[in-house]
């Protein structure tokens, strides 16, 4: 195995920080990573917001559900799918597509799995943020984002103040099928996977919390998230069509 892959293999989320900063030259190969990352036809369809105005992050945090850690983070970065610039030097180009979104989501999402990576290489740790979703629009107004840029996901990073265990994946097998979509689930492998994540939640939170795999999930999916997303989408010149 090489260095590479134990780092990704024992990627964890990181929640607290110590109060040291990141070092100028780590931010920018973390940076240069997340760059590096490909791109559907070279588009480049992402831009990333870094958020140095601490009362601003603190107003962030907010609209995140108070996460502490997007105020206590060395670095608090915001990552969005972007055309505003496309349109700005392409003024004729078509976009508004649905498969549009799918390429700014993924662009952005492969930007920010290389800057965790790279980060992690470094000894530092991160979390992403979903939260930044929650209230779309005020937090484009806050930072000034145009039609065209969709915020999608934050991501804290600093030096780790914590160690915990890497969270029990699916089992390969559930996960990578070979020729054909398997449609019958292996009951046997998931009922001791859920047995497995029991096990993890229960000593990481002393015994706090009882959570099966798919009791995780039956409680996420039993109601809408986010129903205001679509709407959000189309003001912002996504999924027009």
């Amino acid at each position: 195995m090489t260095t590479t892959i134990e780092v990704m293999c024992n990627h964890r989320s990181i929640r607290k920080f110590t109060g040291e900063p990141i070092h100028p030259e780590q931010r920018e190969a973390i940076m240069a990573a997340a760059q590096s990352a490909s791109s559907s036809s070279f588009l480049q369809a992402s831009t990333v917001v870094r958020i140095t105005d601490m009362e601003l992050r603190r107003h962030l945090m907010a609209l995140c559900g108070d996460q502490a850690y997007v105020a206590e983070a060395a670095e608090f970065w915001i990552f969005c799918a972007d055309f505003h610039r496309h349109l700005h030097w392409v003024p004729e180009a078509k976009t508004g597509f649905a498969e549009q979104l799918l390429i700014g989501a993924i662009d952005t999402a492969l930007m920010g799995q290389n800057a965790i990576t790279a980060a992690e290489s470094l000894g530092l740790g991160g979390v992403f943020i979903g939260a930044v979703r929650n209230q779309p629009h005020e937090l484009s107004a806050m930072l000034n984002l145009p039609q065209g840029v969709i915020p999608l996901f934050g991501l804290c990073l600093g030096h780790p103040a914590q160690d915990p265990q890497p969270k029990p994946r699916l089992p390969a097998p559930v996960v990578f099928m070979e020729n054909r979509y398997q449609t019958e689930p292996d009951e046997t492998r998931m009922a001791e996977y859920d047995q497995r994540v029991r096990h993890y939640y229960q000593t990481r939170t002393g015994g706090n919390k009882d959570m099966t795999w798919t009791g995780q999930i039956a409680a996420t999916l039993a109601k809408e998230a986010r129903p205001f997303m679509l709407d959000f989408l189309r003001e912002q010149g996504f999924c027009l069509r």
